[in-house]
């Protein structure tokens, strides 16, 4: 049988593990299921690929020390308890891994991070620095402090955009079910699909949503999702069982591989489109919304009709066009109250009245991304 050259020509991988295929169906960290995908990572690190591994299960491992016996709903709850088994989680990473001579390094993100420009160029620095210095980074996403509106929801989505912003070759994201079947894999007649190669390939595919454990937040949408968004961007993804992973890694036809449907783009850009929830809109007539589509012009005061919502300069707001459809998503340049007085204006006109400040862009093309 042949290999996946995807696969076995891939000199930097994103691994992406779901609660439920570390932890036990009681929510403590099972070791041995650490230890084994441990040994993958270690054996596939020593064959000179770099990795990066995007690990759940932070508040799945910190429910039974706290005495919880399910993972809360409350985000204070949620928080508490990632806050307790985060700690524990890296512990035995760091352990297991030591075994092999390989030193972890914790990354903990929110989607403010890796959008707001300079945020970004740090995140992107210090992965690079990690990997030069051998480090197996081990990525969540900030549960402890991330708030419900900055938070990602799923560590699918973090490790499709984390794959992009560590320039990888492929991600790898392993489950509790050995790949994407077209309809629920209890259900007698369903079938694996070895491989997807367009968005059409999913058009009968109807997808589930929990987890068997019910331990994770993701069940297989948002694996679809992460996909659609690598994919998008140029970076093939192999989804299939924890168990497998040996298998998969090796290139062996496991699982489910999703081929690129897209071309590399500017990474904030992508966490930008993908990563954040709009704080507001801004209204556009017609001609600003000519201008940025077609001409990728930054947005001005002039083409602005209108704001809705409650935001801050550089906090991420949806443009759209007359009839409220939104066509592009920016971090704007002025806070809300600040608005209606530039809305229609030139910015010669606003420069003159209003002072130097004024005359800048309200969404600048570079924090700019088309939805």
């Amino acid at each position: 049988m042949s290999v996946r050259t995807e696969v076995t020509g891939a000199k930097r991988i994103v691994v992406k593990v779901g609660s439920s295929s570390l932890t036990t169906a009681a929510g403590g960290i099972d070791p041995d299921r650490v230890r084994d995908l441990v040994d993958v990572l270690a054996k596939l690190r020593s064959s000179g690929v770099e990795v990066v591994l995007v690990s759940s299960g932070a508040i799945a491992a910190g429910l039974a020390p706290l005495g919880l016996k399910k993972r809360p709903k409350a985000l204070p709850a949620q928080q508490a308890a990632a806050s307790v088994g985060q700690g524990l989680l890296v512990h035995r990473y760091t352990e297991e891994l030591a075994r092999h001579g390989v030193i972890a390094g914790q990354v903990l993100l929110t989607a403010d991070d890796v959008t707001r420009r300079s945020h970004y160029r740090n995140a992107h620095q210090t992965f690079a620095k990690l990997l030069e210095l051998g480090v197996l980074p081990i990525v969540n996403e900030n549960d402890t402090v991330a708030t419900s509106e900055i938070r990602f929801g799923d560590n699918d989505r973090l490790a499709a955009l984390v794959a992009h912003l560590v320039h990888a070759d492929l991600l790898v994201l392993l489950s509790d079910v050995d790949g994407l079947y077209d309809a629920n894999p209890s259900h007698p007649g369903s079938a694996l699909l070895p491989e997807v190669v367009s968005v059409d390939d999913l058009t009968d595919v109807r997808i589930g949503r929990t987890g068997v454990a019910g331990l994770g937040t993701g069940g297989m949408q948002t694996k679809v999702d992460a996909a659609r968004i690598a994919t998008g961007a140029g970076i093939p993804v192999v989804l299939t069982a924890a168990d497998r992973a040996a298998a998969a890694l090796a290139g062996e036809r496991v699982g489910t591989l999703f081929h690129p449907t897209g071309k590399r783009r500017p990474t904030r850009l992508l966490w930008l489109a993908h990563a954040t929830e709009p704080k507001g809109t801004l209204v556009l007539d017609a001609g600003a919304v000519r201008a940025v589509v077609e001409r990728r012009a930054s947005l001005l005061a002039a083409g602005v009709t209108g704001v809705e919502g409650t935001f801050h300069a550089g906090e991420p707001v949806d443009l759209a066009g007359p009839d409220g459809t939104p066509v592009a998503r920016g971090l704007v340049n002025f806070d809300a109250d600040e608005l209606p007085q530039l809305l229609g204006r030139s910015s010669g006109d606003l420069e003159r009245e209003l002072g130097k400040g004024y005359e800048r862009e309200v969404v600048h093309r570079d924090d700019l991304v088309l939805l």
